[in-house]
């Protein structure tokens, strides 16, 4: 019997229908995983922990966090088993619960979600729907999903997992435990380990290049590759151009959200952000551990330093800085950006003010 959904009830996360699941561990176990402290003795962190929860909806047979002292309330009623918080909160713990302390609550909640949850593991095979060229290479170890296509001298590295219906083109390399989910299409492209690329993605299909004639616009061979550097995420329904005369690059660790244009011969340092919808010009430079944020727009041939942030729905038409923040369209540095935006505000109410009327209180820049 199919069961009824109570939008009433506070679920747990790792629905076993949805997610593979691990354990219990013990808090010790934990605690080693995360690199944490636990100030208990030997028979306390023995504790079995058997999964996770938030803080509201927590039991004690469950881990949660804190990470935001906006929440500090609702870890002073908790009823998890163990909780993973910074050292200024060890003391608010609720005495029924341990606490596992270290500097970074979130990174350690990121690193006891994937203990508990692991990725899927691959299931070793080709689907009987899959449609595998002859001269493809795919590993023993991994798993080819309903429908997918792989195409000609495609390599497949050791547990992989292609969904269904993603295809492979001809060519492509692939290195170890990359997951390719459904509907992704990659061609003209080398993978490095580790790799995502989730539904709906599209990697190595032309660059927007063109020629102007006298009789319209004449496409421009597009020549190079993709390349995509070990554990880099690949956002669904983002598509990345390949290179005309040079590879477009996405360095390693780079995660990009969904909805993301990046175009031809753009290279992406290691570490770099790009969150949903926005969009990188062709040629275009990015430095490692860039922020580049929702709807952004970056033009063409432009430098990124490293560790640069550019804030949403900004309009780059310059080279930014190492280390800067820019906002606004056009793009400039967020101090300047926010002296305008207070002078304009100012201005208004003074006019407002000269023609009779009051002020909105929402106006206000006290």
């Amino acid at each position: 019997m199919t069961a009824v959904f109570d939008p009433t009830t506070t679920a747990k996360p790792g629905d076993p229908r949805f997610f593979q699941k691990a354990g219990p561990f013990s808090v010790a176990d934990i605690a080693l995983a995360l690199g944490a402290e636990v100030k208990s003795p030997p028979e306390v962190v023995s504790r079995m922990i058997s999964g996770l929860a938030s803080l509201q909806s927590a039991g004690p047979l469950d881990v949660s966090f804190l990470d935001n002292r906006r929440y500090a309330v609702l870890l002073d009623a908790t009823s998890a088993g163990a909780v993973i918080v910074h050292p200024e909160f060890a003391a608010r713990v609720p005495a029924g619960a341990i606490a596992i302390v270290t500097p970074e609550p979130y990174l350690g909640w990121a690193k006891v979600s994937a203990l508990f949850h692991p990725p899927a593991s691959p299931k070793p095979g080709v689907h009987p729907a899959a449609s595998v060229h002859p001269a493809a290479v795919i590993d023993a170890g991994a798993e080819i999903g309903a429908g997918a296509v792989i195409g000609a001298r495609a390599e497949i590295g050791a547990g992989c997992i292609i969904g269904p219906l993603a295809v492979i083109g001809d060519g492509v390399l692939m290195g170890k435990a990359c997951r390719i989910h459904a509907h992704a299409t990659i061609s003209h492209a080398i993978l490095g380990d580790r790799v995502v690329v989730y539904p709906g993605a599209r990697i190595g299909q032309d660059g927007f290049g063109f020629a102007m004639s006298k009789s319209g616009f004449v496409a421009v061979q597009q020549l190079g590759r993709v390349i995509i550097g070990d554990a880099a995420e690949i956002g669904s329904n983002t598509t990345i151009d390949r290179g005309s005369v040079q590879d477009t690059v996405i360095g390693a660790g780079v995660h990009i959200d969904n909805l993301v244009q990046i175009g031809h011969n753009v290279k992406i340092g290691k570490g770099t952000v790009i969150v949903a919808q926005a969009g990188i010009s062709g040629s275009t430079m990015i430095g490692d551990q860039v922020i580049i944020a929702a709807q952004a727009g970056v033009t063409g041939h432009l430098n990124i330093g490293e560790n640069a942030r550019i804030g949403a729905q900004s309009g780059v038409m310059a080279d930014v800085e190492a280390g800067t923040e820019v906002l606004g369209a056009p793009a400039q540095l967020s101090k300047a950006f926010f002296r305008e935006v207070v002078t304009l505000r100012k201005l208004a109410q003074a006019g407002r003010s000269k023609a009779g009327q009051k002020p909105n209180k929402t106006d206000s820049t006290d």
